[in-house]
């Protein structure tokens, strides 16, 4: 090994943390420790806060904070907040915002709100046996033992809606589950339902034991192999769309209403049959989802996973936008599965994701589906508009263009000669490190 293991790193201080990081990986090179105190908060007690939001932490890792305004959102005016590094997600999401801010907007549905959970267990008993004991048995005890978990959310609203035993036989051996809906009101939930999964499987491992209908063998094969909340909630799900008259579809690339209708729609069409065109295509939507799910404090892979999932749960992966062009009407939406909260974890700690929650005017769980739909939506739009029109490199280029005159150690004179340079230009990396030379050679 080219290093030593540590022991019990997690129980150093932060500055001992970054002295045996420096020592050991960075040649003692105190310019590496400067980085890292230089992202600190200069109130301590806000720095603090942050150390505490996760493990081993030496530093903050900073994102640009952005806000791409003009959305109208079921009647609604609101500024999005986007927490993102990726060039031109944030002024994408705004131009389609601006486009569609006086053709009525953004129109959402919540479909539903259910989440859901399993207790994976493994019995070897006949399934006709043990779906007798959990309706007439098992199911009402799991209710009950979950009571005092469930209190809480049950004033709020939510709870346990449905408890099902699924037979899972057919694809592993003994292979069962208890597959539970919660709604979790204004919380993600994440906690309430594991909490209320491991309870089902005590209760499970304490009804099997006395249940005189099992002999001890088949008492003894209950295995609960785990209890776990499931990410993929395609029964918590949000409609958002856009919608108006092709005559009304003005774009300012210079083809005509009806021919940028076509071309849209067959990228979309092309995003729903071919894989690696959907993957991209997504990928793009959630660009503008994740960039407000960091910002109010909620999990980003989560929603990845959940958004990929559903994605494929045809069998084949495809788009999760829809275009549709009838009686001169052009229709876009999305159907997007998302599970969210405003309440618990960094929502009530980070002052950023309450600043954030705040301008969107302190919106419910499912306020904040509609707000996520729509950024996913508004990024896809700003996305497809481009490539149909003008092509992705022009817009995109151009808001990266003062990474790459950063990378190069521009002045701000420089940066602005550039930005008069590319006026009419598609930016380039060749051609910004030609014209850099050239305006330094003079």
């Amino acid at each position: 090994m080219n290093h030593q293991p540590v022991e019990g790193f997690s129980k150093l201080t932060k500055q001992g943390k970054i002295d045996w990081l420096v020592n050991e990986y960075l040649e003692g090179n105190i310019d590496y420790q400067n980085i890292l105190n230089q992202y600190w908060n200069e109130n301590p007690d806000l720095q603090k806060l942050h150390d505490e939001f996760s493990e081993n932490t030496i530093s903050n890792f900073y994102m640009p904070y952005g806000i791409a305004p003009n959305f109208l959102i079921d009647g609604k005016l609101l500024a999005l907040p986007m927490a993102v590094e990726e060039s031109s997600v944030v002024a994408a999401a705004s131009k389609a915002a601006k486009f569609w801010i006086d053709k009525g907007g953004f129109k959402t549905t919540i479909i539903n709100t259910k989440k859901l959970g399993h207790t994976h267990f493994i019995i070897d008993v006949e399934s006709h046996k043990l779906q007798h004991f959990f309706n007439f048995k098992l199911k009402k005890k799991l209710f009950e033992t979950t009571e005092s978990i469930t209190a809480n959310m049950r004033n709020r609203g939510g709870g346990i809606l449905e408890i099902k035993l699924v037979d899972k036989t057919a694809e592993m051996p003994n292979y069962y589950q208890l597959k539970a809906s919660f709604d979790t009101v204004d919380s993600m939930g994440a906690n309430f339902i594991n909490s209320c999964l491991e309870q089902f499987g005590k209760t499970l491992k304490e009804e099997i034991s006395l249940e005189e209908d099992f002999t001890q063998e088949e008492k003894d094969s209950l295995q609960v192999v785990m209890n776990i909340l499931s990410n993929f909630t395609p029964d918590c799900i949000v409609r958002a769309e856009v919608s108006c008259k092709i005559e009304d579809l003005k774009d300012d690339s210079g083809i005509s209403n009806e021919e940028f209708a076509r071309k849209f729609k067959q990228a979309v069409t092309i995003a729903e049959i071919e894989p690696f065109r959907a993957t991209t295509h997504n990928k793009g939507i959630m660009n503008g989802v994740d960039a407000v799910v960091i910002a109010t404090g909620n999990d980003f892979r989560a929603t990845e996973a959940c958004a990929h999932a559903y994605a494929a749960r045809d069998g084949k992966y495809s788009s999760l936008t829809h275009c549709t062009i009838d009686n001169g009407i052009f229709r876009f939406w999305i159907d997007l599965p998302i599970s969210v909260g405003v309440v618990g974890g960094l929502t009530n700690l980070h002052p950023l994701v309450k600043f954030s929650l705040a301008l969107l005017g302190k919106p419910s769980a499912q306020e904040l589906m509609s707000i996520l739909a729509v950024s996913g939506l508004a990024q896809n739009f700003g996305a497809l508009r481009s490539l149909v029109t003008t092509g992705i490199q022009k817009g995109h280029m151009k808001m990266h263009l003062f990474n790459i005159l950063n990378q190069m150690g521009a002045t701000e004179a420089e940066k602005q000669h550039f930005v008069t340079y590319f006026k009419d230009k598609t930016v380039t990396h060749h051609e910004v490190i030609d014209e850099f030379n050239r305006l330094r050679a003079q």
